[in-house]
């Protein structure tokens, strides 16, 4: 996610353009002009303006969107991992015996979950925006034309009929240990949507606070806990283990991030 939102190259042409090229070339005559005094904070201005402005023109490109919060924010759950903190917290995540866990074992299971996840979490962001400001001028742009044009219509129909052809498993499933999977399948594409669509109404409602995440992140959070509780309960056969652990991995997975 880091390296996608750092990176300057893969989507330079942006919609056709290069502006942050123009931006960047600009800068460089403003620091050979030798009658200009304050060209270098006017070139430090214009660099970061160019930046700001690629940024906000990428986050409009249906590539760089399918990369960052399809992959990006499906692959890192937050709700996935408050259910681990949880776990940790009520013994339930190791398994150990009774007699090897002292007083204060859950306790140091738990800030072990979250110290660990924080402390990788912000590792990665760090190495990645670092990797791609490493690799700038090694790392080729993607032809403007191949995406628009070929890829992005090719991957909207596989996009359906991956959509459809899992839904279709998970009805008749050649096994009956597909079903798991195949529900996780069907109900991830809805949480990843109703994270975009949040992110995209409401977190603009306040420039300091991501309140479309923020949200997202509370209500798969709820949705799962409700889910882990009832396939708990006695009262709950295979089937509906099955899908309500495809809402959990899938809806509540796709739905919660901790990377965007």
């Amino acid at each position: 996610m880091a390296f996608l939102a750092e990176d300057r190259m893969l989507f330079r042409h942006e919609w056709g353009t290069a502006t942050y090229d123009e931006q960047l070339a600009r800068a460089r005559r403003s620091e050979m002009d030798e009658e200009s005094g304050s060209s270098s904070s006017t070139t430090v201005m214009d660099l970061s303006e160019a930046k700001k402005a690629q940024l906000s023109t990428k986050k409009t490109i249906p590539l760089y969107i399918g990369f960052t919060t399809g992959f990006c924010g499906s692959f890192t759950s937050y709700s996935t991992f408050i259910r681990d903190v949880l776990l940790a917290l009520s013994d339930n995540e190791f398994e150990l015996p009774t007699t090897q866990q002292s007083g204060s074992y859950s306790f140091i299971a738990m800030l072990a979950v979250i110290i660990t996840t924080v402390c990788l979490t912000l590792s990665a962001l760090h190495h990645g925006a670092h990797l791609a400001i490493g690799t700038e001028k090694c790392i080729p742009p993607l032809p403007f034309r191949l995406i628009r044009k070929f890829l992005d219509r090719v991957l909207v129909v596989l996009a359906w009929g991956s959509w459809v052809g899992v839904t279709v498993l998970s009805i008749m499933p050649p096994d009956i240990n597909w079903s798991e999977k195949a529900s996780a399948l069907v109900f991830a594409p809805v949480g990843c949507l109703a994270r975009f669509y949040l992110s995209l109404y409401l977190n603009g409602k306040v420039s300091s606070f991501p309140l479309g995440t923020f949200l997202a992140n509370v209500l798969g959070t709820a949705v799962l806990g409700m889910s882990w509780d009832i396939t708990h309960s006695a009262s709950v056969g295979i089937v509906g283990c099955q899908v309500l652990q495809g809402i959990e991995d899938g809806f509540c997975g796709c739905l919660t991030t901790i990377s965007t």
